[in-house]
């Protein structure tokens, strides 16, 4: 089969395709929300109905703790490498829902976009993924590989069921690569392959004084106030550039090359435009990294969030009983999110000041992913965009963390290959996401190629 027939199927299925993709978006699958439940298992049903009509086999419902999994397969190409497409039909929820210009749940096209919750993140790259597959088995009644699809609803809130599942399960799954699209482009007509995530560990910390809120006139100057003893726990986290000061912190941090460093300083980053998109006056953070290495291969600890007393409208002289914040930090390879957590909970103990109690409670953790940009799976997914997009593909890693990818890495021991094709504009998680559809139509061309592409890893 060439490029010609691949784009004249698209071209001629384009707004089936589109309809199909819209019922998939009408469903409202918010998975952090309970009265969503009946419509997680609409999801993943609708996914059973849109795999077994592409031709794939063994296509099924897993039950998990949480929201169902769907499976399916063919496995048809002997000799041949098996891919592992992973992807969430889960969605985030749309609040607030007064800022969207249509309802988040009806999906509309305007100027070539396609604007509903899941739009970029992630039904649409899902579906890509499906109708290249189907593409190929009506056109040639078989795939260049074999292929097998584990598509999950509880993404949106940490995967808690999938390692499991994937434990439990690696003889089922065993694959030679792992293709993910829930990632983004450098920008429009800017391919991009990442290969690379940090990890995350998240903590509440819990500062706790009298057993109850004083009078700041009667007790001010003889209590400890909880928020000045914060304030002060979360001041000895970080120096005035932003170098983390928790003992031991950078110990495993694992260096990176010059080759690499030399790639990231080839993608030709463009700060004051950054500066000015994000609305700051200058950037921030340690000194000899750029803004992308920054983002990309240091690691980070932010205050997320910090609660206590008063905060309405005037003044109210009170001396709060107590006060929390939660931080984040973003990991790098080789750091271990529970010796981060244990690095952090000797240093909030270490810098605890007198007159109160502080609790910590763990939530987010995931490890940190990487696969080396010279890996052939990857290089791979780098022809098959350039082909379509006519451009030279970047090799980037990422900021955020998906934390399933470092669990795909470390149980099943598989390459990852991260085929994004949304864009950072795109708002999703927030009020009018949307899916650029001309990285719709491309993508499923880069897909359908890089299936042909990845048959001759073998």
């Amino acid at each position: 089969m060439n490029s010609s027939q691949i784009d004249k199927y698209f071209k001629d299925h384009r707004q089936a395709h589109l309809e199909e993709l819209k019922g998939f978006l009408r469903i409202p699958s918010v998975s952090s929300l309970s009265e969503h439940k009946a419509d997680m298992q609409k999801g993943a049903e609708w996914l059973v109905k849109s795999l077994t009509k592409a031709g794939l086999e063994n296509v099924r419902i897993d039950e998990t703790d949480g929201h169902p999994l769907v499976y399916a397969d063919w496995l048809h190409a002997e000799g041949k490498p098996t891919i592992l497409v992973y992807g969430h039909y889960d969605v985030q929820p749309v609040d607030p829902l007064h800022l969207w210009e249509t309802s988040p749940f009806d999906p509309h096209v305007r100027d070539n976009k396609l604007y509903a919750r899941g739009a970029s993140d992630d039904k649409g790259q899902v579906f890509m993924h499906i109708k290249a597959v189907e593409a190929l088995l009506k056109m040639d009644g078989e795939l260049p590989v074999n292929m097998k699809f584990i598509l999950e609803g509880e993404e949106e809130i940490g995967s808690p069921s999938l390692p499991k599942y994937v434990e439990d399960n690696k003889d089922k799954l065993a694959a030679d690569i792992i293709v993910i699209s829930d990632t983004g482009m450098q920008g429009p007509g800017r391919p991009a392959v990442c290969y690379g995530l940090r990890g995350l560990a998240g903590i509440q910390i819990d500062v706790k004084g009298p057993k109850g809120d004083l009078h700041s006139g009667l007790y001010g100057g003889a209590v400890q106030n909880p928020l000045h003893a914060i304030v002060e726990i979360l001041e000895s986290f970080r120096d005035k550039e932003g170098v983390i000061q928790v003992e031991g912190f950078y110990d495993d941090v694992r260096p990176v090359s010059d080759a690499e460093r030399a790639e990231f300083a080839a993608l030709e980053f463009d700060l004051e435009q950054e500066k000015a998109d994000l609305g700051i006056i200058e950037d921030f953070g340690e000194s000899g990294y750029s803004f992308v290495e920054r983002t990309w291969i240091r690691p980070t600890l932010e205050i997320n969030g910090i609660t206590g007393g008063f905060s309405g409208e005037g003044i109210k002289t009170v001396l709060p009983a107590e006060a929390s914040s939660k931080i984040t930090c973003r990991l790098v390879p080789d750091q271990d999110p529970d010796d981060i957590i244990a690095k952090l909970k000797a240093h909030v103990e270490a810098h605890k000041p007198a007159g109160v109690t502080v609790d910590i409670t763990e939530f987010d953790k995931g490890k940190p992913f990487l696969t080396p940009f010279e890996h052939p799976a990857i290089q791979a997914a780098g022809r098959s965009y350039e082909k379509v997009y006519q451009v030279p593909t970047a090799f980037t890693r990422m900021g955020g963390s998906i934390p399933i990818v470092a669990a795909f890495d470390e149980i099943l021991g598989l390459p990852v290959v991260l085929m994004g094709f949304g864009l950072a504009s795109e708002n999703f998680h927030a009020p009018n996401e949307h899916f650029h559809l001309e990285n719709f139509d491309k993508g499923l061309r880069v897909i359908s190629d890089y299936l042909f592409e990845a048959s001759t890893l073998a």
